[in-house]
């Protein structure tokens, strides 16, 4: 029995030496290198760095520290008649209408005490006041207002100089970056808020035919916060907060402002010229996407891809044409409208912008000078000053003439293309500058100069 254990047991290790020796130095014909690797955990809230460097620190103390006490509070007293019931009318009269109040937030941008805000912070006031986060309380004057890009610029008066906001350049923000929402909402002193931008050239409704480009940021923003400070890490203000996406009216992910560059532009078009000064290339056209590079028969997907031209403005002058695809401006990706009109919206007439275009498949560039916008819309009528020659041909000297009606009371009472407006609740009018400020709720009569030389009153009830 003891011999069978024994020969058992010899059996036993010759096979399992055996199996070693194939496994090391017959299975590949030549002898392994050893190679001994040692496992390493890493563990799954990040804070191992397998490269030996610190992870980058993300203190946002120094900026929060220069921004928190140029951020104020704005209150919007109002006795406006817009959008209220009829029954206030019925039971207050239009004289002694109740006071709504609105609050927001804004920036102070000079030790002199401009303000920026949002142009629906302080739409309608009656008064307006500012409380500093020293708790200090002005009575804020308006300056101008710019409702097509929800701008408005402020001014207080105090004693001593007060902090304020620089502005940094818009467009060099990266999507990633992180950024602080400063606001001062319902006078709770200054909050902060951090995250990064998600998105930019954001545009939040593609058929109100408004030139939007916002920055698009997931820093919690809510009621209140409209026109406070969107700052980089640096302290610099990099946007002016306006508009959240929600469908409960709450922060749900996704707040939206305008670029500081745009904003900038804004305010000192207001304080040097009294309004906005906008620089137009001169073509009309469409975003490029795939659903558009098939209906336009082009390969490109990305870009603005030109149907026409304005007779005599930049682009025309400097040689672009139809089907041309604009790809790039100063070195501005071009990959939807929202990149060209926001750009486009922080510079001047008069200015030259570089543009890079397709044609035929070929890369060019050119420099195009910005003219001046020569339209506007009112009263749902594009608008333009009269030329010299319209001047003579319907024996004027003031109005405007109507280059698209899309009143359509208006256009039922007779009114068309070719139409000049000669005067607004009975004042004349000449440029455009003499409509912006008019409300169409306060139009009370219109008076028209037909092309065959009638006039004709029309009267507005509502």
């Amino acid at each position: 029995m003891k011999s069978f254990f024994k020969t058992l047991s010899i059996a036993l290790l010759s096979a399992i030496f055996s199996i070693y020796i194939y496994d090391q130095f017959f299975r590949t014909g030549e002898t392994p290198e050893r190679i001994t690797e040692t496992t390493r955990l890493i563990p799954t809230n990040y804070t191992f760095n397998t490269n030996g460097y610190a992870a980058e620190s993300t203190d946002f103390t120094k900026a929060a520290e220069k921004t928190v006490n140029a951020v104020v509070h704005v209150k919007n007293t109002s006795t406006s008649k817009d959008n209220l019931p009829s029954f206030y009318h019925y039971f207050y009269g239009e004289e002694d209408l109740p006071e709504r109040i609105g609050t927001g937030s804004g920036v102070i941008v000079s030790p002199d005490g401009y303000i920026i805000t949002n142009y629906h912070v302080i739409e309608n006031n009656s008064t307006i006041e500012i409380t500093t986060n020293n708790n200090k309380t002005y009575t804020a004057k308006v300056i101008g207002t710019d409702p097509d890009t929800d701008i408005a610029v402020l001014k207080i008066n105090a004693d001593k100089k007060l902090p304020y906001i620089y502005f940094g350049n818009s467009d060099t923000t990266r999507i990633g970056e992180w950024v602080l929402a400063v606001g001062n909402p319902f006078n709770l002193n200054s909050t902060v808020t951090a995250g990064i931008i998600s998105a930019k050239s954001r545009d939040l409704n593609k058929r109100d035919r408004k030139n939007e480009s916002y920055i698009q940021t997931d820093a919690a923003v809510n009621r209140g916060n409209s026109g406070g400070a969107l700052v980089n890490t640096n302290g610099e203000l990099i946007g002016i907060n306006t508009a959240i996406s929600s469908m409960t009216g709450g922060y749900v992910g996704y707040s939206f402002a305008v670029p500081s560059n745009v904003a900038r532009k804004i305010f000192e078009d207001i304080i040097e010229y009294g309004d906005v000064q906008r620089g137009l290339l001169g073509v009309m056209g469409q975003a490029l996407d795939a659903q558009m590079a098939a209906r336009f028969e082009v390969d490109e997907t990305e870009g603005f891809y030109i149907t026409d031209l304005e007779q005599g403005l930049g682009a025309d002058l400097a040689g672009l044409k139809a089907n041309d695809i604009i790809k790039s401006v100063d070195g501005i990706v071009i990959n939807e409208f929202a990149d060209l009109s926001g750009y486009l919206a922080s510079k001047r007439p008069g200015e030259k912008v570089n543009v890079v275009f397709k044609r035929d498949g070929k890369e060019k560039s050119v420099s195009v000078r910005l003219e001046k916008i020569n339209r506007a819309v009112f009263y749902y009528m594009e608008v333009r000053p009269l030329t010299d020659e319209q001047k003579k041909e319907y024996n004027t000297e003031h109005g405007l003439y109507i280059s698209t009606m899309n009143n359509r009371r208006l256009y039922q009472r007779g009114i068309d293309n070719g139409y000049i407006i000669l005067e607004v609740n009975g004042k004349k009018v000449s440029g455009l500058s003499d409509i912006k400020n008019v409300d169409k709720t306060d139009i009370e009569d219109l008076l028209f100069l037909s092309p065959s030389g009638e006039k004709k009153m029309v009267l507005m009830h509502y």
